[in-house]
């Protein structure tokens, strides 16, 4: 993927050649990128479980050869100036090309959720990351199951569009829901003018990596603030996280479908974001405070900040002032 990253690049400044107003090396360059960082997670994260190693090591190697079947025949596909999503066209190596395009894309799927049910049985690190973990891949799972309308509920019927070469070419199915693909916002191509059901697939397949992001981060800042210090509070902020992202995973959906554009949203939308932003911010605030409360009360015990320690400072003889002095 790293190299067809580097090839899409150099295609992307020296071939013209266009599908729908985008470069044809437009989708294998994101697809590239997307799989360097969810193969990259992945292969960081299956070593780490401890259980079923041999188990793991196959789905992880299933896994890059589904990508590669499946990132190989977009990749096909735009080196031919034609479509690889939704291309009905009856020539034989498209027909061919797609049933083995669709073995790859329920490959991907079935490792992922094989990985999904295995993480809540298996403790990756403190809590914090282990739920990180199991809530990053279960969102990517469902991310991935948006796939399934493409064809089915954001299909309008067949239409008819041009290749690069001019040539017609049938298309069944779309990601746009009320608006066609095509003439889309710069370098994703989301629709402006109708809902994409990209947007939350893009949302929930990297959400993985913001939850292992806010890990880390809380992590690197409990060094120096004194109330992260605690697991159960990095555990319960990193919990503030997935919930947050989780539900604007499910808004951008619900709001895919209902055939809006990501940048028009309506008055429910807005609703829908403002009460996420306050579901998120209140037990976020509650944590906080809580945990600040905790580091600043004294425990009496003589481990508070700043107390002396109370061994030996009363006794017989006189003994507690010999300690003090």
């Amino acid at each position: 993927m790293s190299a067809l990253v580097v090839v899409a690049s150099f295609g992307l400044l020296m071939d013209g050649r266009e599908l729908m107003q985008q470069s044809i090396w437009a989708k294998p360059l994101k697809f590239g990128v997307s799989f360097v960082i969810y193969g990259a997670t992945l292969a960081w994260l299956l070593p780490k479980l401890r259980r079923a190693r041999r188990t793991m090591w196959t789905l992880g190697t299933a896994f890059a050869v589904a990508g590669l079947v499946d990132v190989g025949f977009i990749t096909v596909q735009a080196a031919r100036g034609t479509y690889s999503h939704f291309n009905a066209d009856t020539d034989p190596f498209n027909q061919i090309g797609q049933q083995v395009f669709s073995s790859g894309v329920i490959g991907l799927f079935g490792v992922s959720l094989v990985i999904a049910v295995m993480l809540l049985f298996q403790r990756v690190g403190d809590t914090a990351l282990t739920w990180a973990l199991r809530a990053g891949i279960g969102l990517a799972v469902l991310g991935m199951a948006l796939a399934s309308f493409w064809v089915g509920w954001a299909a309008s019927g067949p239409r008819t569009v041009e290749d690069a070469y001019g040539n017609p070419v049938s298309l069944v199915g779309q990601h746009g829901v009320g608006a066609p693909d095509g003439g889309g916002m710069p370098i994703t191509n989301w629709s402006t003018v109708g809902g994409d059901l990209r947007v939350p697939h893009f949302i929930g397949l990297h959400s993985i990596q913001v939850f292992v992001l806010a890990v880390l981060v809380l992590t690197a800042l409990a060094a120096r603030i004194g109330w992260l210090r605690g697991e159960r509070v990095r555990a319960r902020l990193t919990g503030v996280v997935i919930l947050g992202y989780t539900a604007l995973f499910a808004v951008t959906a619900w709001q895919a479908l209902r055939g809006q554009s990501l940048v028009h949203p309506d008055a429910a939308t807005w609703t829908a974001l403002a009460v996420t932003a306050v579901v998120t911010a209140l037990p976020a605030a509650m944590t906080i405070s809580a945990a600040r409360r905790s580091e600043a009360a004294p425990t009496g015990d003589g481990h508070s900040p700043g107390a002396l320690p109370t061994r030996g400072l009363v006794g017989s003889s006189g003994r507690g002032d010999t300690a003090l002095r």
